[in-house]
Protein backbone atom coordinates (compact mmCIF):
# COMPACT_ATOMS: atom_id res chain seq x y z
CA UNK A 1 0.00 0.00 0.00
CA UNK A 2 0.85 3.27 -0.99
CA UNK A 3 1.86 6.23 2.09
CA UNK A 4 -0.65 8.52 -0.12
CA UNK A 5 -3.84 6.51 0.82
CA UNK A 6 -3.76 7.73 4.47
CA UNK A 7 -3.81 11.28 3.61
CA UNK A 8 -6.39 13.60 4.36
CA UNK A 9 -7.14 17.63 4.26
CA UNK A 10 -6.83 19.37 7.80
CA UNK A 11 -7.06 22.58 8.24
CA UNK A 12 -4.44 24.06 10.57
CA UNK A 13 -6.88 25.51 13.08
CA UNK A 14 -8.42 22.42 13.83
CA UNK A 15 -5.09 21.37 15.68
CA UNK A 16 -6.17 21.80 19.22
CA UNK A 17 -3.54 24.03 21.28
CA UNK A 18 -4.75 23.56 24.34
CA UNK A 19 -6.69 21.14 26.56
CA UNK A 20 -10.49 21.47 27.50
CA UNK A 21 -11.22 22.69 30.68
CA UNK A 22 -13.08 19.71 31.51
CA UNK A 23 -12.01 15.92 30.10
CA UNK A 24 -14.77 13.97 29.34
CA UNK A 25 -16.48 17.59 27.47
CA UNK A 26 -14.39 16.51 24.05
CA UNK A 27 -16.55 15.66 21.33
CA UNK A 28 -16.59 11.72 20.64
CA UNK A 29 -17.72 10.43 17.35
CA UNK A 30 -18.80 7.16 17.11
CA UNK A 31 -18.29 4.41 14.50
CA UNK A 32 -20.35 1.28 14.32
CA UNK A 33 -18.45 -1.24 12.10
CA UNK A 34 -21.25 -3.43 11.49
CA UNK A 35 -23.40 -0.91 9.83
CA UNK A 36 -21.78 1.89 9.11
CA UNK A 37 -23.03 4.50 10.97
CA UNK A 38 -21.86 7.54 12.86
CA UNK A 39 -23.14 9.60 15.97
CA UNK A 40 -21.92 12.75 17.23
CA UNK A 41 -22.08 12.97 21.07
CA UNK A 42 -19.67 13.81 23.75
CA UNK A 43 -16.85 11.55 25.77
CA UNK A 44 -19.09 11.21 28.86
CA UNK A 45 -21.77 9.71 26.79
CA UNK A 46 -18.97 6.53 25.89
CA UNK A 47 -20.30 4.54 29.25
CA UNK A 48 -23.80 4.23 27.18
CA UNK A 49 -21.46 1.65 24.68
CA UNK A 50 -19.88 0.15 27.31
CA UNK A 51 -21.91 -3.18 28.75
CA UNK A 52 -21.65 -4.95 32.03
CA UNK A 53 -18.88 -7.74 32.12
CA UNK A 54 -16.87 -5.84 29.23
CA UNK A 55 -13.07 -4.91 30.22
CA UNK A 56 -11.47 -1.70 29.40
CA UNK A 57 -7.88 -1.60 28.76
CA UNK A 58 -6.26 1.82 30.35
CA UNK A 59 -2.17 2.23 29.59
CA UNK A 60 -0.98 3.86 33.42
CA UNK A 61 2.24 5.11 31.50
CA UNK A 62 3.35 8.65 33.20
CA UNK A 63 4.95 11.36 31.22
CA UNK A 64 8.40 12.17 32.86
CA UNK A 65 9.79 16.20 32.49
CA UNK A 66 12.14 14.91 30.76
CA UNK A 67 13.31 17.96 28.58
CA UNK A 68 15.74 19.54 29.81
CA UNK A 69 17.90 22.96 29.28
CA UNK A 70 21.56 22.86 29.58
CA UNK A 71 25.02 24.19 28.51
CA UNK A 72 27.56 21.98 26.92
CA UNK A 73 30.74 21.77 29.25
CA UNK A 74 33.49 22.23 26.68
CA UNK A 75 32.01 25.33 25.06
CA UNK A 76 29.14 26.75 27.11
CA UNK A 77 26.86 26.69 24.20
CA UNK A 78 23.45 26.13 24.92
CA UNK A 79 21.82 23.00 24.09
CA UNK A 80 18.22 20.99 24.92
CA UNK A 81 18.01 16.87 25.95
CA UNK A 82 15.34 15.18 25.60
CA UNK A 83 15.14 11.46 26.92
CA UNK A 84 13.52 8.90 25.17
CA UNK A 85 14.26 5.72 26.70
CA UNK A 86 16.14 4.49 29.26
CA UNK A 87 18.39 1.58 27.74
CA UNK A 88 20.62 -0.22 30.85
CA UNK A 89 21.58 1.67 34.18
CA UNK A 90 22.33 5.37 33.93
CA UNK A 91 22.71 5.21 29.73
CA UNK A 92 19.77 6.91 28.28
CA UNK A 93 18.54 6.89 24.29
CA UNK A 94 18.18 10.68 23.79
CA UNK A 95 17.31 13.22 21.31
CA UNK A 96 19.85 16.78 21.09
CA UNK A 97 19.46 20.19 19.83
CA UNK A 98 21.69 21.25 18.23
CA UNK A 99 22.90 17.45 17.66
CA UNK A 100 25.66 17.75 15.12
CA UNK A 101 27.76 19.70 17.75
CA UNK A 102 27.77 17.23 20.71
CA UNK A 103 29.96 14.08 19.83
CA UNK A 104 31.36 10.86 21.66
CA UNK A 105 33.35 12.36 24.77
CA UNK A 106 31.50 15.55 25.21
CA UNK A 107 29.98 16.12 28.37
CA UNK A 108 26.60 18.64 28.73
CA UNK A 109 25.76 19.84 31.81
CA UNK A 110 22.35 20.66 33.87
CA UNK A 111 21.30 22.99 36.40
CA UNK A 112 24.88 24.08 37.79
CA UNK A 113 25.86 19.89 37.69
CA UNK A 114 23.01 18.92 39.50
CA UNK A 115 22.93 16.40 35.81
CA UNK A 116 25.89 15.83 33.76
CA UNK A 117 25.48 13.59 30.60
CA UNK A 118 28.49 12.26 28.61
CA UNK A 119 27.89 10.98 25.65
CA UNK A 120 28.97 7.30 24.49
CA UNK A 121 27.21 6.83 21.41
CA UNK A 122 25.80 8.14 18.18
CA UNK A 123 22.79 7.23 16.58
CA UNK A 124 20.82 7.89 13.56
CA UNK A 125 18.31 11.11 13.60
CA UNK A 126 20.00 13.31 16.17
CA UNK A 127 19.52 10.51 18.19
CA UNK A 128 22.38 9.81 20.74
CA UNK A 129 23.10 7.59 23.99
CA UNK A 130 24.06 9.63 26.80
CA UNK A 131 25.17 8.16 30.11
CA UNK A 132 23.79 10.23 33.33
CA UNK A 133 25.89 10.93 36.30
CA UNK A 134 23.47 12.80 39.51
CA UNK A 135 22.75 12.30 43.24
CA UNK A 136 19.96 10.69 44.60
CA UNK A 137 16.94 9.73 42.69
CA UNK A 138 17.06 10.84 39.03
CA UNK A 139 13.12 11.56 38.91
CA UNK A 140 13.37 13.94 41.58
CA UNK A 141 16.22 15.79 39.78
CA UNK A 142 13.95 15.64 36.86
CA UNK A 143 11.00 17.09 38.45
CA UNK A 144 13.38 19.87 39.83
CA UNK A 145 15.25 20.57 36.23
CA UNK A 146 12.99 18.81 33.48
CA UNK A 147 10.00 20.37 31.65
CA UNK A 148 7.00 18.04 30.04
CA UNK A 149 7.25 17.39 26.60
CA UNK A 150 4.67 18.10 24.01
CA UNK A 151 4.26 17.44 20.59
CA UNK A 152 5.62 19.34 17.78
CA UNK A 153 2.90 20.50 16.34
CA UNK A 154 1.11 21.90 20.06
CA UNK A 155 3.05 25.77 19.57
CA UNK A 156 1.35 26.80 23.13
CA UNK A 157 3.17 26.40 26.61
CA UNK A 158 1.13 24.20 28.65
CA UNK A 159 -0.33 26.11 31.81
CA UNK A 160 -1.09 22.96 33.77
CA UNK A 161 1.64 20.05 33.14
CA UNK A 162 -1.11 17.28 34.80
CA UNK A 163 -3.38 18.34 31.59
CA UNK A 164 -0.95 16.65 29.82
CA UNK A 165 -0.92 13.49 32.01
CA UNK A 166 -3.80 10.85 32.30
CA UNK A 167 -6.25 10.94 35.39
CA UNK A 168 -4.52 7.43 36.47
CA UNK A 169 -0.84 7.54 35.29
CA UNK A 170 1.19 5.62 37.64
CA UNK A 171 4.28 3.99 35.80
CA UNK A 172 6.88 6.96 34.92
CA UNK A 173 8.77 6.36 31.23
CA UNK A 174 6.52 7.95 28.79
CA UNK A 175 8.24 10.39 26.40
CA UNK A 176 4.45 11.45 25.05
CA UNK A 177 1.42 11.24 26.62
CA UNK A 178 -1.40 8.23 25.80
CA UNK A 179 -3.40 10.72 24.39
CA UNK A 180 -6.91 8.49 24.19
CA UNK A 181 -6.74 8.36 27.48
CA UNK A 182 -7.12 11.83 28.41
CA UNK A 183 -10.59 12.46 28.45
CA UNK A 184 -11.54 9.90 31.06
CA UNK A 185 -11.92 11.93 34.94
CA UNK A 186 -12.27 9.92 38.21
CA UNK A 187 -15.67 10.35 37.82
CA UNK A 188 -16.40 8.92 34.60
CA UNK A 189 -14.12 5.68 35.84
CA UNK A 190 -16.19 5.77 38.91
CA UNK A 191 -19.35 5.26 36.75
CA UNK A 192 -17.93 2.77 34.48
CA UNK A 193 -17.13 0.78 37.26
CA UNK A 194 -20.20 0.94 39.27
CA UNK A 195 -22.07 0.17 35.88
CA UNK A 196 -19.89 -3.09 35.98
CA UNK A 197 -17.50 -2.80 33.37
CA UNK A 198 -13.93 -3.77 34.02
CA UNK A 199 -10.84 -2.13 33.96
CA UNK A 200 -7.47 -3.47 33.13
CA UNK A 201 -4.33 -1.33 33.23
CA UNK A 202 -1.13 -2.00 30.78
CA UNK A 203 2.19 -0.15 30.78
CA UNK A 204 3.60 1.13 27.25
CA UNK A 205 6.01 3.90 27.51
CA UNK A 206 5.31 5.97 24.55
CA UNK A 207 8.30 6.96 22.28
CA UNK A 208 8.86 10.19 20.07
CA UNK A 209 8.67 7.76 17.30
CA UNK A 210 5.22 7.73 17.18
CA UNK A 211 5.45 11.23 16.04
CA UNK A 212 8.02 10.35 13.59
CA UNK A 213 6.52 11.27 9.78
CA UNK A 214 6.66 7.58 7.37
CA UNK A 215 9.54 8.44 5.20
CA UNK A 216 8.99 5.70 2.96
CA UNK A 217 6.33 5.34 -0.27
CA UNK A 218 5.30 1.63 0.52
CA UNK A 219 3.98 1.49 3.84
CA UNK A 220 5.74 -2.65 3.81
CA UNK A 221 8.79 -0.56 4.01
CA UNK A 222 8.71 1.14 7.05
CA UNK A 223 10.46 0.49 10.09
CA UNK A 224 8.44 0.73 13.26
CA UNK A 225 10.09 2.39 16.41
CA UNK A 226 10.59 -0.30 19.38
CA UNK A 227 8.25 0.83 22.83
CA UNK A 228 8.29 -1.32 26.00
CA UNK A 229 5.27 -2.87 27.57
CA UNK A 230 4.42 -4.26 30.94
CA UNK A 231 1.44 -6.75 31.33
CA UNK A 232 0.94 -8.37 35.07
CA UNK A 233 -0.79 -11.15 35.97
CA UNK A 234 -3.99 -9.66 37.25
CA UNK A 235 -4.79 -7.79 33.88
CA UNK A 236 -3.73 -10.99 32.13
CA UNK A 237 -6.39 -13.21 33.90
CA UNK A 238 -8.90 -10.66 33.88
CA UNK A 239 -8.64 -10.58 30.28
CA UNK A 240 -8.46 -13.97 29.28
CA UNK A 241 -11.90 -14.60 31.93
CA UNK A 242 -13.54 -11.34 30.26
CA UNK A 243 -12.77 -13.68 26.98
CA UNK A 244 -13.93 -16.88 28.50
CA UNK A 245 -17.44 -15.40 29.15
CA UNK A 246 -17.87 -13.41 25.83
CA UNK A 247 -17.86 -9.94 26.68
CA UNK A 248 -15.74 -7.57 24.50
CA UNK A 249 -12.62 -5.72 25.52
CA UNK A 250 -12.24 -2.07 24.76
CA UNK A 251 -8.83 -0.78 24.32
CA UNK A 252 -7.82 3.13 25.05
CA UNK A 253 -5.60 4.59 22.77
CA UNK A 254 -3.27 2.95 19.96
CA UNK A 255 -0.89 2.06 22.21
CA UNK A 256 -2.93 -0.46 24.47
CA UNK A 257 -3.79 -1.60 21.45
CA UNK A 258 0.13 -2.88 20.22
CA UNK A 259 0.48 -3.66 23.71
CA UNK A 260 -2.27 -6.48 23.66
CA UNK A 261 -1.95 -7.30 19.40
CA UNK A 262 1.73 -8.18 20.35
CA UNK A 263 0.90 -9.99 23.71
CA UNK A 264 -1.77 -12.20 21.43
CA UNK A 265 -0.17 -12.16 18.09
CA UNK A 266 2.39 -14.37 20.03
CA UNK A 267 0.19 -16.49 22.46
CA UNK A 268 -2.99 -18.01 22.10
CA UNK A 269 -3.75 -15.91 25.64
CA UNK A 270 -2.35 -12.91 27.70
CA UNK A 271 0.27 -13.58 29.72
CA UNK A 272 1.80 -12.00 32.33
CA UNK A 273 4.50 -9.95 29.78
CA UNK A 274 7.10 -7.74 29.83
CA UNK A 275 9.67 -6.76 26.36
CA UNK A 276 10.29 -4.60 23.47
CA UNK A 277 7.73 -4.26 20.55
CA UNK A 278 7.51 -2.95 17.23
CA UNK A 279 4.47 -4.05 15.92
CA UNK A 280 3.28 -2.63 12.89
CA UNK A 281 -0.53 -2.47 12.02
CA UNK A 282 -1.98 -1.58 9.13
CA UNK A 283 -4.68 -2.58 7.22
CA UNK A 284 -4.64 -6.65 6.59
CA UNK A 285 -3.49 -6.80 9.97
CA UNK A 286 -5.84 -9.91 12.01
CA UNK A 287 -6.41 -8.56 15.07
CA UNK A 288 -6.67 -10.92 17.88
CA UNK A 289 -6.92 -9.35 21.41
CA UNK A 290 -9.52 -6.21 21.11
CA UNK A 291 -13.49 -5.65 20.40
CA UNK A 292 -13.73 -2.13 20.67
CA UNK A 293 -10.78 0.95 20.11
CA UNK A 294 -11.23 4.71 22.15
CA UNK A 295 -8.70 7.00 20.15
CA UNK A 296 -7.83 10.41 18.68
CA UNK A 297 -7.64 11.74 15.56
CA UNK A 298 -4.47 11.21 14.04
CA UNK A 299 -1.67 12.92 11.88
CA UNK A 300 -2.11 12.38 7.90
CA UNK A 301 -0.19 9.44 6.66
CA UNK A 302 0.83 8.48 10.14
CA UNK A 303 1.16 5.01 11.41
CA UNK A 304 -1.67 5.79 13.84
CA UNK A 305 -4.16 6.71 11.11
CA UNK A 306 -2.93 3.17 9.22
CA UNK A 307 -3.78 1.11 12.91
CA UNK A 308 -7.35 2.28 13.06
CA UNK A 309 -8.10 2.19 9.09
CA UNK A 310 -6.88 -1.61 9.75
CA UNK A 311 -9.15 -2.06 12.74
CA UNK A 312 -12.06 -1.00 10.34
CA UNK A 313 -11.50 -0.10 6.67
CA UNK A 314 -9.17 2.81 5.01
CA UNK A 315 -12.58 4.00 3.66
CA UNK A 316 -14.41 4.44 6.26
CA UNK A 317 -11.94 5.96 8.46
CA UNK A 318 -11.11 8.63 5.65
CA UNK A 319 -14.61 9.03 5.50
CA UNK A 320 -15.47 10.35 9.49
CA UNK A 321 -12.13 12.15 9.47
CA UNK A 322 -13.29 14.25 6.84
CA UNK A 323 -17.11 14.45 8.26
CA UNK A 324 -14.81 15.43 11.30
CA UNK A 325 -12.93 18.08 9.80
CA UNK A 326 -16.36 19.58 8.41
CA UNK A 327 -17.96 19.40 11.54
CA UNK A 328 -14.48 21.30 13.19
CA UNK A 329 -13.96 18.16 15.64
CA UNK A 330 -10.47 19.29 17.63
CA UNK A 331 -7.51 17.04 16.44
CA UNK A 332 -4.62 15.54 17.92
CA UNK A 333 -3.67 15.56 21.54
CA UNK A 334 -5.45 17.73 23.19
CA UNK A 335 -8.17 17.23 20.62
CA UNK A 336 -11.37 15.21 20.41
CA UNK A 337 -12.15 11.11 20.53
CA UNK A 338 -13.49 8.05 18.02
CA UNK A 339 -14.96 5.20 19.17
CA UNK A 340 -14.93 2.31 16.83
CA UNK A 341 -17.25 -0.82 17.93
Amino acid sequence: MNIEEFDYHLPESLIAQTPLKNRDQSRLLVLNKQNGTMEHLYFKDVIQYLNPGDTLVLNDTRVMPALLFGLKEETGAKVEMLMLAQIEGNDWEVLLKPAKRVKVGHRLNFGDGNITAECIKELEHGGRVMRLHYDGILQERLDELGEMPLPPYIKERLDDPDRYQTVYAKESGSAAAPTAGLHFTDDLLKQIKDKGVNIAFITLHVGLGTFRPVSVDNIDDHEMHSEYYQMTKKTADLLNQTRANGKRIISVGTTSTRTLETIRRDHSRFLEKSGWTDIFIYPGFKFKAIDGLITNFHLPKSTLVMLVSAFSTRDYILNAYQTAVQMEYRFFSFGDAMLII
